[in-house]
């Protein structure tokens, strides 16, 4: 057995930066003790962190593969893993494991095309590796349209790199919007699914989702209205994803894992699930 490659064993994390993007979201840089990157990963693929004594948790990887250096993992504070993480200072010592996931198809069918990715809230964290990805390559794919909202202005995570990097991209277009009215923001009030009817995209363009699931639901029925089909329509289900290796049960959906199917579906796979999801 190779070890290097091997998911289930586990490396040691180093956490050498902290990034506080939003009231409850931080962005940790992680890199193993020789300050190498742990494994390398493809767009919307996951990876397992631990602390021993606490607990562990799967989380989506944020960085780009085209990154070298280190992985990123942008996380919402929800639970004891995520508390202690978010009281975790850089030095601090984890373990990591990983790949795990299908990741997004941005090497084959998102090749050649128009891309539109939608994202709500924290749901921005596993786009942001796609999407990098996207621009990092960016002569092959067509128009590339970011529609983003949260909450409030403050809620919006990794404002700064969209502000000063995505915006500034030729032939990227991006599109923010907040829930409600709030002093010193003069962009687009709304929530997402109505701001995506809005804009009025037209149906030849692949669509990318990921956000709370009743942004989800609302925005895959604006896209049905607006013609686009669900085979050009994919999200990610990492949230469900527990052991990632399809052992534990607790992310089978029907005849599917979603840690080993998915995370990543089109939204025609999702039609075959039963209505438990």
């Amino acid at each position: 057995m190779n070890e290097r490659n091997e998911p289930l064993i586990p490396k040691i994390g180093v956490i050498t930066d902290v990034r506080i993007d939003t009231p409850d979201v931080k962005t940790f840089r992680v890199v193993t003790p020789d300050g190498k990157k742990a494994f390398e990963h493809k767009p919307g693929q996951c990876a397992m962190l631990s602390v021993p004594g606490v607990g562990e948790a799967m989380f989506s990887i944020t960085s780009s593969p085209t990154n070298t250096e280190y992985m990123e993992f942008s996380i919402k504070k929800c639970g004891c893993v995520t508390d202690w993480l978010h009281r975790a200072e850089v030095g601090q010592q984890i373990t990591i494991r990983g790949p795990y996931g299908r990741p997004f198809p941005v090497d084959s069918e998102f090749v050649g095309k128009d891309l539109l990715f939608i994202a709500g809230g924290i749901g921005l964290a596993p786009l942001r590796s796609v999407i990098n990805y996207c621009r990092a390559y960016r002569d092959r794919y067509g128009r590339i349209d970011i529609v983003y909202g949260a909450r409030s202005a403050d809620d919006l995570v990794d404002y700064r790199e969209i502000i000063e990097q995505w915006c500034e991209d030729e032939g990227v277009s991006v599109h923010l919007t907040i829930d409600r009215e709030q002093e010193g923001w003069d962009g687009h009030v709304g929530f997402v699914p109505s701001y995506v009817k809005e804009l009025g995209f037209t149906p030849d363009r692949t669509a990318i989702l990921c956000g709370p699931p009743v942004m989800i639901k609302f925005t895959l029925q604006g896209l049905g209205e607006m013609g686009f089909e669900k085979s050009d329509v994919y999200t990610t289900m990492e949230l469900r994803m527990k052991c990632g290796i399809g052992k534990c049960g607790r992310c089978n959906i029907g005849a599917k894992y979603v840690c080993k199917d998915g995370p990543v579906f089109r939204c025609d796979e999702l039609d075959e699930l039963p209505d438990e999801y």
